[in-house]
């Protein structure tokens, strides 16, 4: 007897029928196969809970990042494996993880044969105060800054029809919008540290689109997440940024061989499995490149081993 499959995927990311005929193609008949629509009223949460609860062995995401995210909180702690079919714009984890891009046969063979299979670190993040704050799950990273900043000024249809290049056209306004704030940050058991920053990333993977590494020293399974705070100002100050990214953590650590993350006066690197930030204005914020509103401080810790993925 095959094992219990469960799909939850996004209507709007991929066409229902192509879908249902590459898991009969993939799939052998002895294999159960349940399946969850997404909707605009449930993104994916509770479907996902009913699935776990329902006692599948593995419950496959397909659409995009905030499909992948809210499964990945379902399954987190449970005997319930992910599958991953990337359907979205950014698709960060299944980036991160070489997972096949575009292709859902490929993505479904590699679950049912059990490639690469391996446990993931799950973040978890708490806007507000820790007190009153619901725990959201995130897979690659969270943030306040540019890059939250560029999620809140992508046009949605353009995005539709160009996918990730929407964001160039953003990029421009969001640096433009970006400014230093104070910012008190406590890693672990550190006492705050006061800082001036524009740009805050915390994440559990490293590469966004373009193969472009902003945390080269996060590892999904070492049960820590990095940081990169970006302060940035002026001309000079966004050259050293990008040599940073580019040359000092990019070309020249792959060539090098080198470990450790390199940081400059702009662009300063650390790790923690607990983090502690207030912000003396609130921010856009962002959790695994979608948009999460503004904050004004949040909790972050990291679940190791917490999703056993395929």
């Amino acid at each position: 007897m095959g094992e219990r499959i469960g799909i939850v995927w996004n209507p709007i990311k991929v066409d229902e029928d192509e879908l249902r005929d590459a898991v009969t193609a993939v799939f052998p008949a002895d294999f159960e196969v349940l399946w969850w629509a997404t909707t605009r009223e449930d993104p994916g949460r509770i479907v996902a809970g009913e699935a776990v609860t329902g006692g599948c062995d593995v419950l496959i995401a397909v659409g995009g990042d905030g499909t992948v995210r809210v499964v990945a909180e379902a399954v987190a702690g449970t005997d319930t494996a992910l599958g991953i079919v990337p359907r979205g714009t950014g698709n960060l984890l299944a980036r991160n993880l070489g997972i096949p891009l575009g292709d859902l046969t490929a993505a479904l063979e590699r679950i049912r044969d059990r490639e690469e299979e391996q446990r993931l670190d799950l973040g978890w993040v708490a806007l507000g105060d820790e007190a009153d704050a619901v725990e959201q799950a995130f897979t690659v990273m969270i943030g306040f800054g540019l890059d939250a900043q560029m999620l809140a000024e992508t046009d949605e249809e353009l995005k539709a029809k160009a996918g990730w290049l929407a964001y160039v056209q953003a990029l421009g306004r969001a640096a433009a919008a970006t400014e230093l704030v104070d910012t008190a940050i406590a890693l672990d058991d550190e006492e705050p540290e006061e800082v001036r920053v524009h740009t805050m990333l915390i994440g559990n993977c490293g590469t966004i689109q373009a193969g472009i590494t902003l945390l080269p020293d996060a590892v999904p399974d070492d049960g820590r997440l990095d940081v990169l705070l970006v302060s940035a100002e002026g001309f000079a100050g966004w050259v050293d940024t990008a040599r940073s990214v580019l040359w000092d953590n990019g070309l020249r650590r792959l060539i090098s061989g080198a470990e450790d993350a390199v940081s400059t006066d702009s662009a300063t690197h650390a790790s923690a499995e607990r983090i502690r930030v207030v912000l003396r204005e609130p921010q856009p914020f962002e959790i695994d490149g979608e948009e999460a509103g503004e904050a004004s401080s949040f909790t972050v810790r990291v679940q190791p081993g917490a999703v056993r993925v395929r």
